[in-house]
């Protein structure tokens, strides 16, 4: 376990939402989030995963096993037995390795552009390449490479503030950080025979336009838990908690509303 950096605010006395960020992102793309949700009266914790933002990075391959570990190691400290857990992307994939870890303490899931299955083998290689060119270039390019990808290239020519957001955030990541990610999310483990075990409240969210996990992927997801709840976020690509933030608040609020003695109401 490392320390993470993290974001905690809101009601200390709340009911606790904790939101994973993808890869090659930080904490700070849950802002929208976090302002809102601790204005309706949640505890919303954020981590930069190891690697990422202000937490430092370790050399070499972190597997998802490690993330769920940090996550529930932070969780510890700061004294929160059970929780909301969401995450996007490859923090999709971190909330379920951390419910194969430790479902008693997941009261409910946010799963947000993401899928489940293992890569395959074309995956795992482009993953180990990417990883390689990651440490040997650093992040700029790749940033701008994928950026139209993240973020539904209207969105890059109508709010060129975010675009820079989101572009800033990718090319500071660490190169160590994220590559070892990468090489971890190669070798991980198919959710997909999981999924049906799954026996708390989730909330499949993804955009529209998302190139990276497609709205496909989603309903697979969706079809495979019991009782989820699929909403699709209409154009947005990979990151509609930023592109469209009231939009994805507002399916994320009324999801937590509607939880068995539901709190954090506005």
């Amino acid at each position: 376990m490392t320390r993470l950096a993290y974001e905690d605010e809101g009601d200390r006395n709340g009911e606790a939402l904790v939101l994973i960020h993808g890869h090659p992102f930080n904490r700070s793309m849950w802002r929208p989030q976090i302002d809102h949700f601790r204005r309706a009266g949640w505890r919303v914790v954020a981590p930069d995963l190891r690697g990422y933002g202000e937490s430092p990075a370790t050399p070499g391959k972190t597997r998802l096993e490690t993330f769920a570990a940090d996550i529930a190691g932070l969780l510890d400290g700061l004294g929160i037995e059970r929780f909301v857990l969401g995450g996007l992307s490859m923090g999709g994939q971190i909330v379920m390795e951390c419910h194969r870890q430790f479902p008693h303490r997941i009261r409910a899931m946010l799963l947000a552009d993401t899928f489940a299955a293992a890569d395959t083998d074309e995956g795992k290689a482009a993953r180990r390449t990417m990883a390689e060119r990651l440490l040997r270039e650093g992040m700029a390019d790749y940033a701008r490479e994928v950026l139209p990808k993240m973020i539904a290239p209207r969105t890059i020519e109508t709010r060129p503030a975010l675009a820079r957001q989101v572009r800033d955030m990718m090319a500071g990541t660490s190169p160590e950080g994220a590559a070892a990610a990468l090489r971890g999310r190669a070798e991980r483990r198919d959710y997909t025979d999981l999924l049906p075990g799954i026996a708390v409240p989730t909330l499949v969210v993804v955009g529209e336009e998302d190139e990276f996990t497609p709205v496909s992927d989603a309903r697979i997801i969706a079809e495979h838990v019991p009782d989820a709840t699929l909403e699709v976020i209409a154009r947005t690509a990979h990151m509609p908690n930023l592109e469209r933030p009231d939009a994805f608040n507002t399916v994320l609020q009324r999801f937590l509303e509607a939880l068995p003695d539901g709190a954090g109401r506005i």
